[in-house]
């Protein structure tokens, strides 16, 4: 492995799942490497959400609040959800709800990830700040040696490497890695769901209003404003086998991709990164392969079926709030199979209020092991 004494981490993907995994584990005698394959000139995209469950890792955890001002988020103050003739049918209001420890904040994407930016590589905060290196497209990995070979043939080695970057080092992990699954109105409002990996195409507003056609006025008339129509795809996938090969570990969306019904994949990166800084707290020197192992272990065992649970009710929460033929908002749906998790997946969803609370009330990695560990004597 690595020559000197420090612990040396390369973390792949230069988003919000590969910052806040840098602001985690920053530490002394760590030396943080985050490659992204963009030249971060310009970050893609408009309004992001974070939950509660990750404001607070922000704040509480992490110590972010001058950050999270200057990006300059706004507090949301509910939730209220419609039917198809502009009804309301409920509200859940969120500024009441204390015992979260947090809020829900809407920031634009590029202001939070500047912040996020800051805060990994600022030599004011405790730990070594961590060097991103730009332009650096990763183009195999070897999980056993611990390496990355990038695009111009520059081969990096690590002890411990991170997959944040979507699709990349997914293929190095999993023996058999599952399909993205185009959903919902993609399908017909992009010719083409299934070419390539593009995930961005020009839209159409004639045929967006078609595709609205039912929806209140009051909520179609927004989309006449829109100078330019762009369609993202959202694809869903089945949760996968594993997130750990050798010395790399998968988070955020390269571990668990799930569509935005629940507002939580931005948040479930982030409490994967607290995770990271949680279970590596101790951790002094770059550890043999079967310490490592147990490390990513205690990680991925703490994550998983909760990230699952949410990743299962984004899906469902993407079906029709309403029986076919009807106007009646009853989010009700019913799963293939039957199990603890299913179960819980249906009980969230055709509950919102206690979905929120489920997403909301999380206290960290350790704090989820031992609740869970108490809940089943």
């Amino acid at each position: 492995m690595t020559n000197d004494n420090k612990l040396h981490i390369i973390i792949v993907g230069g988003g919000i799942a590969g910052l806040t995994a840098a602001i985690a584990l920053r530490a002394s005698n760590r030396k943080i490497t985050v490659l992204e394959q963009s030249r971060l000139s310009r970050e893609i995209g408009a309004l992001i959400s974070l939950q509660p469950n990750a404001s607070r890792i922000l704040r509480k955890t992490w110590k972010l609040d001058k950050e999270m001002e200057e990006a300059r988020g706004l507090v949301d103050e509910g939730m209220r959800i419609y039917d198809v003739d502009g009804k309301l049918v409920n509200e859940i209001p969120l500024l009441s709800k204390t015992e979260y420890g947090g809020d829900r904040i809407v920031w634009h994407r590029n202001d939070l990830h500047t912040a996020l930016k800051s805060a990994a590589t600022s030599p004011n905060r405790g730990g070594d700040p961590a060097t991103i290196q730009v332009a650096s497209r990763v183009t195999s990995c070897d999980p056993v040696e611990g390496n990355v070979t990038l695009e111009s043939g520059e081969v990096l080695t690590a002890d411990v490497i991170i997959g944040a970057d979507g699709i990349a080092l997914r293929k190095y992990v999993l023996n058999d890695e599952p399909a993205a699954m185009p959903t919902g109105s993609s399908e017909r409002m992009n010719e083409d769901p299934n070419s390539g990996e593009s995930w961005v195409s020009e839209g159409s507003m004639e045929k967006m209003m078609e595709i609205f056609a039912e929806f209140p006025s009051w909520v179609s008339n927004i989309f006449k404003h829109s100078a330019n129509i762009g369609l993202w795809q959202l694809r869903d996938m089945d949760p996968l086998a594993t997130w750990v090969q050798g010395r790399v570990i998968l988070i955020g969306d390269a571990a668990h991709p799930m569509l935005p019904t629940q507002g939580q994949g931005a948040s479930q990166s982030i409490e994967d990164a607290e995770a990271l800084g949680a279970f590596f707290e101790d951790v002094q020197k770059a550890p043999s392969l079967e310490q490592l192992d147990n490390i990513f272990k205690q990680v991925f065992q703490s994550r998983y079926e909760r990230v699952s649970i949410i990743q299962g009710a984004s899906r469902q929460a993407a079906k029709p709030g309403t029986k076919k033929g009807e106007k009646t908002v009853t989010m009700y749906t019913t799963l293939e199979t039957n199990s603890i998790v299913n179960s819980l997946i249906e009980f969230l969803i055709r509950s919102p209020a206690d979905s929120m609370d489920y997403n909301c009330t999380y206290r960290g990695a350790k704090q989820w092991v031992h609740s869970q560990a108490g809940s089943a004597v």
